[in-house]
């Protein structure tokens, strides 16, 4: 139980004695894998600093975090002192090291449940039931994979399922310092892309801090930014997620050129100039804009417009400019973001 000084105290529950993050990563020779993208995060100034990003957790939360590892950020989330901690780990090597924390939470009270799955398949509804209590979402995510669950959570976000039925479930994540500061960029920034958009259109992304790389273990080749991002209580549309995915990768597609050019992709080429003509005048968008010049408003207006045309040709949903030469649209959605 919570004891000793007014330092200890504002950090949250003191921890019994254990072995340092270090000291079991050598224990139990746990070398991390190149392939899964593994780094470790040793020093528990930074774990507390990644879990204090994520607001206040209450001793009636529940904290999901992604890829544990040994542990070191899930000592600073049991010190934080939640309801509930769900530990989703892929790789069985940790297991023995996160059963020595989830011992260690029995005493403080708090339930620690630890699956051994990959976060992109795993049943978020049926290991997360009650939504009578706040969930944080928190984690060192592998560089593989960051993006893709992330634009996965958006999904759930705009459909309100999974992790998202509340309203009010952030997200403190780690990302490659270059796709943190995408996800944050503002309007004309270099940076700007279509996670930038779709980022913004469902939450509020916030770049809290940057980790050099020479923190973690083994050292990758980029620094780490953590992102914390809080879901709008309004969203910025209620246009199905797909059909908003598919306009922004068009538009941004071809982000050098101007907006028109990816965007006019969406229609088929007997057609392309003068629809897309008609789609900038009514969505009020100036076409020989770049990409990264346009506001989150914009790319909506002519996400809208859009999704007005195909619901009056819905052949044109269907339409692919890349023809029978198309590589498989699950790997090239994520490509450039």
């Amino acid at each position: 139980m919570p004891y000793g000084s007014a330092a200890v105290a504002a950090r949250g529950l003191r921890l019994p004695p254990l072995p340092t993050i270090r000291d079991l990563v050598k224990l139990y020779k746990l070398q991390a894998i190149k392939q899964m993208s593994q780094n470790f995060l040793m020093d528990e100034r930074l774990t507390d600093k990644i879990v204090k990003s994520a607001g206040r957790i209450t001793n009636n939360d529940v904290v999901l975090e992604v890829g544990p590892g040994p542990g070191g950020i899930t000592r600073s989330i049991l010190r934080r002192n939640p309801s509930k901690i769900i530990l989703v780990e892929k790789d069985r090597r940790f297991l023995p090291t996160l059963e020595l924390l989830q011992e260690c939470a029995k005493p403080l009270g708090v339930q620690m449940d630890i699956h051994q799955a990959d976060i992109l398949r795993f049943p978020m509804e049926e290991h997360v039931p009650d939504i009578s209590q706040k969930l944080h979402l928190i984690g060192n995510l592998p560089f593989a994979i960051s993006t893709r669950l992330l634009i996965n959570w958006f999904k759930d976000l705009s459909l309100r399922q999974g992790a998202f039925r509340r309203n009010d479930t952030t997200m403190t994540l780690t990302f490659q310092k270059e796709v943190a500061e995408r996800i944050c960029a503002p309007l004309g920034s270099d940076q700007r892309c279509r996670l930038s958009i779709m980022s913004q259109i469902w939450t509020e992304p916030k770049l809290k801090f940057i980790i050099p790389g020479k923190a973690f273990v083994p050292k990758p080749d980029v620094d780490v930014g953590v992102v914390t991002l809080i879901p709008l209580k309004q969203p910025k549309t209620d246009i199905p997620f797909d059909v908003v995915e598919r306009v922004n990768r068009h538009i941004f597609s071809m982000r050098q050129k101007y907006c028109r050019r990816g965007y006019s992709r969406l229609f088929p080429e007997e057609q392309r100039d003068e629809t897309t003509y008609e789609m900038f005048e009514e969505a009020e968008v100036e076409s020989t804009l770049r990409p990264f010049q346009l506001s989150v408003e914009e790319c909506l207006r002519l996400t809208e417009v859009y999704w007005q045309f195909i619901q009056k040709n819905p052949e044109v949903a269907k339409y692919d400019h890349r023809g029978p030469k198309a590589i498989k649209q699950e790997e090239e959605v994520f490509v450039d973001y």
